[in-house]
């Protein structure tokens, strides 16, 4: 299980205080409002900055970083990813959770002869034009990765808990 999520990503300055725009990966901010540091990941380097000030500006948030007390300075951050640990993440309503859960869990058919039978593995759930798709890295000989639209009607069982995704038809692989 991931300890760490991102949960937003960092914009351009705003105002001459150092503020940045902080946009929230799940669309909710009201989670974010509490923080009181957070971990920035950018150019592949981790590392932990305090908040000295949150402000709502829906969808968004504006942030202060301790430090950064310049449009100049909080320029610096823009683009990187801010992660938290998982207690600090947006809220789970009943049947949701996070895609990061899903990531590695085995996808079993639910049709036919592979009935029950693992035949890949999610690697990530993307945004695909009409919807999140949901990627699976394929075990047979042929292997490869297909894209499936990540839906209740292709996946009428998602349970990470139970450690597993199931797929309604395999007609969709192919």
């Amino acid at each position: 299980m991931i300890d760490k999520f991102v949960i937003g990503q960092i914009g351009s300055p705003r105002g001459l205080n150092g503020f940045v725009k902080v946009r929230s990966m799940s669309g909710e901010i009201d989670h974010l409002l509490e923080l009181k540091e957070v971990a920035v990941l950018q150019h592949g380097k981790e590392s932990i900055l305090k908040i000295d000030e949150i402000k709502p500006a829906p969808p968004a948030v504006l942030v202060h970083f301790t430090g950064y007390n310049t449009p100049e300075k909080a320029k610096t951050l823009s683009g990187a990813s801010v992660l938290v640990e998982r207690k600090h993440a947006a809220p789970l309503k009943k049947d949701e959770f996070y895609i990061e859960d899903l990531k590695g869990l085995p996808v079993v058919a639910k049709d036919g002869e592979s009935k029950n039978e693992t035949i890949g593995h999610i690697t990530d759930i993307v945004e695909g034009g009409g919807g999140d798709l949901a990627e699976i890295k394929l075990i047979s000989k042929e292997g490869g990765l297909k894209l499936v639209p990540f839906r209740k009607e292709f996946f009428p069982e998602i349970d990470p808990k139970k450690g597993k995704l199931v797929l309604q038809n395999l007609w969709i692989l192919e």
